[in-house]
């Protein structure tokens, strides 16, 4: 089921409500679901491959704390902010600037303009130190998503809540 962006984002507690969260696909909410993106957001860093390193350390200790802690919201939300460390990094590596288009597809006004911003991609410049901080994130973020509990309780999040 896609993730759910018409939640009150601002009164909701999902470790008190962890029935509303819906995975969606990829990061969808990384930046919304609290007290998650309270607590891991500060850890969230991956300018050099050392900062991405630790970085992606804590947050995979936050990740296993949860897990432990039977808090697959958390453990989720955790493994995105991997993802996302990943997919940012990922982009600077190709993109000094951190934008990918030329024009934001985003902001487009209709389905028919976003499509025809995303043609519009501007020209990588590899940043190797970004890629290497992508690389330790990616690593990171395939051990959680492998995570024999990760996969057990994702499968019990879905079939008790969609």
């Amino acid at each position: 089921m896609a993730f759910n962006y018409e939640l009150d984002f601002d009164k909701i507690d999902f470790r008190k409500q962890p029935e509303l969260y819906l995975v969606g696909k990829g990061e969808q909410g990384v930046l919304l679901v609290e007290p998650y993106k309270s607590e891991i957001l500060p850890h969230w860093r991956f300018k050099t491959p050392d900062i991405a390193r630790t970085s992606s350390e804590k947050i995979y200790q936050l990740f296993l704390d949860y897990l432990e802690a039977g808090d697959f919201v958390g453990a989720d939300m955790a493994r995105k902010f991997l993802q996302m460390g990943y997919t940012r990094s990922r982009r600077y590596a190709n993109h000094k600037s951190g934008r990918k288009y030329k024009s934001n597809p985003q902001k487009a006004t209709d389905k028919a303009a976003e499509k025809e911003a995303r043609k519009e991609v501007l020209p990588r410049e590899e940043d190797p130190v970004k890629a290497q901080s992508a690389a330790i994130f990616k690593a990171k973020w395939e051990e959680a998503k492998a995570h024999p509990e990760y996969q057990r309780m994702l499968k019990v999040h879905k079939e008790k809540y969609g």
